[in-house]
């Protein structure tokens, strides 16, 4: 099934891995302490809205699940077009702290701007939350742009913030939540949505419709992990995620000789590129960002070569 259910680790078994890897990072590079203990809190407080989420229920959805198989079949992501109520009551202030975070972090005014504007209310919280949700990367960098902020990283105050909402929809409308969330959709074996899932074939995300931040490799499945809601899912055909190019113009290559488990897809075609990282087992939300810090050579190896990450796909709002 290319649907994939990501494991979900004791708290303390998870963190333990977490800090064994971040300190590997820091012995072989140790120029990126800094950046290190800045995603050390930066995800702590995603887990306090992780596990805040966990103990209230979610949002009514009007999201029948013959729709949902209906979107999916389609291509089109579960949550594309969907007026999703984002719980402000959880997530507004985590904008704020984020901002304080990051400034202490390195990041300095230009996270203090973003935090000012949103207490003088110059940005709207559930306006920026939602844009973040509905992957609208167009209004959230003018909007930030038009306000003099740095588009980049309101874009990543409002995706730290939103990730563990839009993670905690991903496992109950695709059904791997631990327990069960009242009457909130569940992909059961030759449900609608089920089906829809076992058909996806898609480099984007089938509940947001965000890129993969990386694939993980894991006992020869190839899994793409979303960048927002860590979402993971197989394609049926090993090709380009972006425009699914599988000739001589899509290859994989390592950049280091001797590190061949830490790979770059690199398609000429379309001139982007993705990460593929060989693991014994994969990242559970939020700790997928660790590997991409992990990485961080092979996004430059990419960029050398003139590869980027393209922009995020736009989908046309569904009509029901």
């Amino acid at each position: 099934m290319p649907y994939v259910t990501i494991p979900i680790a004791a708290p303390d078994e998870a963190v333990s891995i977490a800090e064994a890897r971040w300190n590997a990072i820091v012995a072989i590079n140790p120029q990126l302490g800094a950046a290190v203990e800045l995603q050390r809190r930066l995800i702590a407080v995603v887990l306090d809205l992780k596990d805040t989420l966990e103990g209230v229920p979610l949002p009514r959805l009007s999201l029948p699940p013959k729709y949902v198989g209906l979107k999916l079949s389609r291509g089109v992501p579960v949550l594309a077009g969907e007026p999703i109520p984002v719980p402000m009551a959880v997530l507004g202030d985590s904008l704020l702290r984020l901002c304080r975070e990051l400034a202490d972090g390195g990041a300095g005014e230009i996270a203090d701007h973003i935090r000012f504007a949103l207490e003088r209310g110059e940005l709207d919280p559930a306006s920026l939350l939602g844009a973040s949700l509905a992957r609208n990367q167009t209004a959230i960098r003018s909007g930030a742009t038009h306000r003099g902020l740095a588009p980049d990283l309101v874009w990543l105050v409002a995706e730290l913030a939103v990730g563990p909402f839009a993670h905690a929809l991903q496992r109950a409308l695709f059904g791997t939540a631990t327990r069960p969330r009242g009457d909130q959709l569940r992909s059961e074996p030759g449900s609608f949505v089920a089906t829809a899932l076992d058909s996806w074939n898609h480099g984007y995300c089938p509940l947001c419709g965000s890129w993969p931040a990386m694939a993980e490799v894991v006992e020869g499945h190839r899994v793409l992990r979303c960048s927002l809601c860590a979402a993971g899912w197989e394609l049926k055909a090993y090709a380009c995620v972006y425009c699914a190019e599988n000739s001589g113009s899509f290859v994989t290559a390592a950049p280091n000789e001797e590190r061949k488990d830490r790979r770059l897809e690199l398609c000429s075609g379309c001139g982007a590129y993705l990460k593929t990282v060989d693991v014994d087992a994969l990242s559970p939300f939020p700790y997928l960002s660790i590997g991409d810090l992990e990485t961080m050579d092979l996004d430059v190896a990419a960029m050398e070569h003139g590869y980027a990450r393209p922009a995020l796909k736009e989908f046309a709002r569904t009509t029901r």
